[in-house]
């Protein structure tokens, strides 16, 4: 699936039009009709994502959501600014595409956890789900659909900066706390109230980073 096609599927879904995990062909046909009323400007603003104002929206803001040259907002946590910002999209854009909002809603909105590496510690995936579904009916009640956690890079240097972040040096801990992260965000279906989108992260490697300096080349040898 092309990313553009991906991207549309996913406002779609955003908005209400999809009851299921599992893509259907209905709702593929609806995205490549989009694609095909497209212009190359709105093709790239559905892959643009801008960071939010803060309880504001200025008139370039406005202008760029009416001309559809944005596909999703990061860090706008005020209900009244995240609705109309939807309302501009929807009813004022030439093809009426919702905006994705997203966040960083890594240990918790409102209630806050223990941060991913004290999770870890408990070693109780129930535990960690739990947390990870509260967070997400929190986060989704302000407006909000996608969250970029879990972090799921394994910590392979003490100096790194983001070892907080993450689950900790083991593999398969990791493997089974992000799992339950995903299930506590996403629950059964996305489609439910209470959900957000899950983006386990980052790159393959990232956690390798040569003398712990973050973005800094990793070596991994085949071997």
């Amino acid at each position: 699936m092309r990313p553009l096609t991906f991207s549309i599927l996913s406002f779609l879904f955003f908005s209400g039009l999809l009851y299921a995990q599992a893509l259907d062909p209905e709702l593929e046909k609806k995205a490549s009709e989009l694609l095909h009323k497209m212009t190359i400007q709105e093709k790239i603003g559905q892959l643009s994502q801008v960071n939010g104002e803060y309880s504001n929206i200025s008139s370039g803001m406005r202008a760029k959501v009416q001309k559809g040259e944005i596909g999703s907002i990061l860090n706008e946590v005020d209900t009244k600014t995240l609705n109309e910002l939807q309302r501009i999209a929807v009813e004022e854009s030439r093809l009426g595409i919702p905006l994705i909002f997203a966040r960083d809603v890594i240990h918790g909105f409102k209630t806050i956890f223990p941060i991913p590496l004290g999770q870890a510690a408990s070693w109780n995936p129930d535990l960690v789900e739990k947390g990870a579904r509260i967070a997400a009916m929190e986060a989704s009640s302000v407006g909000l659909h996608w969250t970029f956690a879990p972090m799921i890079d394994i910590s392979r240097d003490p100096r790194w900066g983001r070892i907080a972040e993450s689950l900790g040096e083991d593999p398969y801990l990791t493997s089974q706390l992000g799992v339950a992260m995903v299930r506590g965000f996403q629950g059964e279906s996305l489609a439910d109230k209470g959900t957000i989108a899950a983006c386990a992260k980052h790159f393959v490697g990232y956690g390798a980073a040569e003398g712990g300096r973050d973005y800094n080349i990793a070596n991994i040898p085949e071997n």
